[in-house]
């Protein structure tokens, strides 16, 4: 026979789930019957049991009974081993690891947990072993509006409903994490479309990567991406060293692109005072758009998993665009002629980050964060339609970001209560033909509060906050004082099948490039003018949807309303003298209507997943003399393959199309096929993008203002039948060390140089 021991262990105040040690011994037979849960996971475990001659039940033998005449003294005896046993109980309990007899086991477990905000999902073994990077593993698990472009190191949103973080182990990363991710070290994904109170405006989507927890020892590897039909190509080399508490870690990543087959087409309708409409058509002739950028960033951390982690990070980016230029032809009335535009710039921007976690008891914990940035840039534009124009910029941007978040896991439900400062001073001078100097300050103070719970099989989340901007920028300024709550419901009618509802209200601050006090031509007849009287303005919205998801079939319907109160929209003036002007100001309302279905698939489980997912867009935008609607329609299918060591993937989309202010734009769809192969610690991939195309659309926009009506594409020949070979070795000795689980990151990357 055999005995089936399960122990179970967690560290105080982990928040990783129970761990499993199985070790199989033999034996007297016995028959249980045992269910487990933990953390969403079903677990079954079965036995069948043969009748024996000694029965054993919990480790103890049943015997025949003494002789009766020495019950008293048995019986007496009996009472005292029993009192002994309960005094020593509490210490065994701590020391004797708890047993259970089990025997054949059969473990099952839920690939997608349905969360308030969203959903928790495990990658199976073969998307992990097939991946070579975050990028890879996300680009499989085909998340409902989620782009990933593996090649150029992106990721965003299809819907256009605002920007994507990604965290691992709660730390925003970039593009060097991501690379030098290990797929395999990957325990869940969180994948949240309904972001809380505390991740700040503009956050659509937050994609959290948990890691495993790991031991000494060290991490080398690298990464190379190489286009071989254009000239691109991204390289990363990175190490990890662990010893003890301490991790050292070092990323380096270098990337360059050369593209000279990029081609902007542009029809302009401008109406002009005296009632006759003055056409003029740009279109590029000859182009190259070269860039070379260098990310360095130096960590260290020192973690106890019960306790503390502490985390010190110092990294610097670097780019530099050289000398990019656009040759174009000028249809401009009866004349033709040639115009050339050229730009060049650089920039740097070291950033420190510490961060501090200490968790005081194993309800309780505080989360400290504060990150200082610099950025330096200096650029030099010209366009010489109609007459030369030229311009420089200095710009100087310094920041303090700090954040401050308090938890604790009461027992109905679990409170977290933060606050977030910011301080921002941007100094930008322009010389040349443009002339001015902006020195604007920002002071922000961010007051949040957000409470989770359960009740039988209703989930619930509300949260509310609070904020004070102030700005000042010479004789501009303002005071502006916003109130943000959220509320979420998930109801649970059978363990499948899920309906939700999330509501929230938030700020959304403009760019600071749009109120600085300054004015750029873009060409002889258009200029750029910022509106230093811009307020933020306020966004609310309703997110419905119904969910079904089992082992092999995940699939949802949702209906989603966005108000947007005040926002910031364009408007083009025409000015006495025949100039278009375009800004923003503060206008009526946006409305947005979103219906989307989403469906995946196993067709082989393990083997071959099928996904496919669409719906429409309906936009309104009221501005003070301008209503624009438009109605647009998007799909998605992607098909994944895993042959063993071999791998195929098939993705496409027909693009995204919207429309904002008086601009209906549109963004290019996106064909890519890949074949991926690992062996041992290599992994070799092929990518291609844009299978045979001759004349890729890039980008469409088109503006329909009354006074002007203007049609640009851009095409790219470069991203047309694009090649990308890549090439991943990571060698790795001893167990890793833990990632730092951090759950709040501050960063700036905002120049406010108007372009």
């Amino acid at each position: 026979m055999q005995t089936l021991r399960l122990l179970f262990q967690q560290g105080a105040g982990s928040r990783l789930p129970l761990m499993h040690t199985l070790c199989l011994k033999k034996e007297g037979t016995f028959l249980t019957h045992r269910t487990l849960h933990e953390s969403g996971h079903k677990s079954s475990c079965r036995a069948s049991m043969l009748p024996t001659k000694s029965q054993t039940t919990c480790g103890t033998t049943h015997k025949q009974s003494r002789p009766t005449g020495s019950f008293r003294s048995t019986a007496s005896r009996f009472r005292a081993i029993l009192f002994l046993l309960l005094l020593t109980l509490p210490a065994l309990a701590q020391e004797v690891e708890p047993t259970v007899e089990l025997g054949e086991v059969e473990v099952k477990a839920d690939r997608i947990i349905k969360k308030t905000d969203g959903m928790l999902l495990y990658p199976s073994e073969q998307q992990k072993t097939s991946s070579r990077s975050g990028y890879s593993l996300l680009q499989q698990l085909t998340l409902p509006n989620i782009r990933v472009d593996e090649v150029g190191h992106t990721i965003s949103a299809i819907d256009q409903r605002g920007s994507v973080q990604i965290r691992i182990n709660g730390i925003i990363v970039d593009k060097a994490e991501m690379l030098s991710l290990d797929p395999k070290s990957i325990r869940t994904i969180h994948f949240i479309d309904n972001p809380g109170v505390r991740y700040g405006d503009g956050i659509a989507y937050v994609i959290e990567i948990t890691t495993r927890r790991a031991d000494n020892g060290y991490t080398l590897g690298t990464s190379f991406t190489q286009a071989l039909t254009t000239l691109q190509g991204d390289y990363t080399v990175y190490g990890k060293w662990n010893t003890g508490k301490s991790e050292l870690s070092l990323n380096y990543s270098i990337g360059y692109q050369n593209y000279s087959d990029l081609r902007t087409e542009e029809t302009a309708h401008y109406h002009l005072n005296d009632g006759s409409v003055y056409t003029i058509q740009r279109n590029d002739l000859a182009s190259r758009n070269q860039s070379l950028n260098n990310q360095l960033k130096l960590t260290y951390n020192l973690a106890d998993s019960t306790r503390y982690v502490f985390q010190a990070s110092l990294s610097g980016d670097f780019s530099h665009v050289p000398n990019n230029f656009n040759q174009k032809q000028i249809v401009d009335g009866k004349q033709t002629y040639t115009a050339l535009e050229q730009q060049q710039s650089r920039s740097g921007s070291p950033v420190l980050d510490l961060y501090y976690f200490q968790q005081f008891t194993p309800r309780q914990s505080l989360t400290l964060n504060a990150v200082g940035t610099y950025i330096s840039t200096r650029s030099s534009d010209s366009y010489d339609e109609g007459s030369p124009y030229r311009y420089d910029v200095d710009g100087r941007t310094y920041s303090l970001l700090s954040e401050a978040i308090y938890e604790n896991r009461l027992k109905p439900f679990t409170l977290s209560a933060g606050l977030n400062y910011s301080q921002k001073y941007t100094n930008n001078e322009y010389t040349g033909d443009v002339s001015a100097a902006t020195s604007i300050h920002n002071n922000r103070v961010y007051l949040f509060s957000e409470i989770k719970g359960l009740w039988g099989n209703l989930r619930y989340s509300a949260g509310i906050g609070g904020s004070y901007l102030h700005y000042r920028q010479q004789s501009h300024s303002y005071d502006y004082w916003s109130f943000c709550p959220k509320a979420a419901l998930s109801y649970n009618f059978t363990h499948a099948l899920q309906l939700s509802y999330n509501f929230q209200m938030s700020e959304r601050t403009s760019r600071v490039a749009m109120i600085s006090d300054a004015s750029i031509r873009n060409n002889r007849m258009e200029w750029t003018v910022g509106s230093p009287d811009l307020k933020p303005n306020r966004e609310m919205y309703h997110l419905l949807r119904l969910t079904y998801t089992n082992n092999r079939l995940q699939t949802s319907l949702e209906g989603f309303y966005k108000q947007c109160l005040r926002p910031n929209m364009a408007v083009y003036e025409r000015t006495a003298d025949d100039r278009f002007i375009y800004t923003q100001r503060n206008q009526k309302e946006i409305d947005v209507l979103n219906a989307m279905a989403y469906a995946s698939y196993w067709l082989m489980p393990e083997k071959l997943s099928v996904t496919a997912y669409g719906g429409l867009f309906r936009c309104f935008n009221f501005g003070q003399d301008y209503t624009h609607c438009y109605t647009s329609y998007f799909v998605t299918g992607a098909v994944n393959a895993y042959l063993g060591n071999l791998s195929l993937h098939a993705y496409a989309d027909n693009g995204s199309r919207f429309l904002e202010g008086e601009t209906k734009g549109y963004s290019g769809s996106d064909i890519t096929l890949k074949a991926a192969y690992s062996y041992k610690d290599w992994q070799f991939a092929l990518i291609w993008q844009e299978p045979f195309q001759h004349k890729y659309k890039l980008f469409e926009s088109e503006i329909l203002n009354r006074n002007l009506q203007k049609h640009t594409a851009l095409y790219s020949g470069d991203a047309c039948n694009l090649v990308n070979l890549t090439v991943t070795w990571r060698l790795t000795r001893g167990r890793k060390f833990r990632d730092v689980e951090r759950s709040i990151q501050l960063k700036d990357k905002d120049t406010g140089i108007i372009r």
